[in-house]
């Protein structure tokens, strides 16, 4: 068994559950930090204790956020064995969990389209890039095979989960999108833009 959490891992994350309420609630644009604290029932001390202000709490709450996807899609890719089969559970596995985690869903894409100071920007890259790189690492095997486009990781997303992100940001936000139209074809939407072409020749 694993060792119990310290009280200030358990008032951490209680203050981080605070926040994503209230940033569902209000919007993260339209909360404050006060609002977080009361919502926790934590002092003004412990709230600046743990966290730099609002913006501190809202990037660790999407660094959380990230390690739980990025946790999932890690589990859904690295136990396959072709091409095909990462790319589809690449996309598939991002569409199961924003959907199964609406309300962290929602957060993220709002907080992802904030303009956080360069520092926070490049430290909160770097943390991503790491917990992608056990993903990386496998489709990286496909792209030396020739399986997949020798692109960087940044333009694979962009190509692979583009679709897939927009889909699930709209529906996040109501429009009438069928997650199960989303499952049976983005995924599959996904490889079709990338599957190796066959050369064809002239007879």
């Amino acid at each position: 068994m694993s060792p119990p959490r310290s009280d200030g891992v358990k008032r951490r994350d209680a203050l981080l559950d605070a926040a994503l309420r209230c940033f569902v609630e209000r919007g993260v644009l339209g909360t404050g930090i006060e609002e977080i604290r009361r919502a926790a029932g934590a002092s003004p001390s412990s709230v600046y204790h743990l966290f730099n202000g609002l913006t501190g709490i809202t990037l660790a709450l999407l660094e959380r956020t990230f390690e739980r996807l990025f946790a999932h899609l890690t589990a859904r890719v690295t136990t396959t064995t072709t091409a095909e089969k990462a790319v589809i559970a690449l996309v598939d596995g991002h569409l199961e969990w924003i959907l199964g985690h609406p309300d962290e869903g929602r957060f993220m894409y709002q907080a992802t389209a904030l303009e956080f100071e360069a520092d926070a920007r490049d430290a909160l890259q770097a943390r991503k890039a790491e917990m992608l790189g056990p993903i990386v690492l496998h489709l990286g095997r496909f792209i030396a095979e020739g399986m997949l486009p020798a692109w960087s990781p940044l333009a694979l997303d962009v190509v692979l989960l583009g679709p897939s992100h927009e889909a699930c940001r709209r529906f996040l936000a109501g429009a009438p999108l069928d997650p199960e139209w989303m499952r049976a074809t983005l995924p599959q939407l996904a490889w079709q833009s990338v599957a190796p072409r066959r050369s064809t020749r002239r007879r």
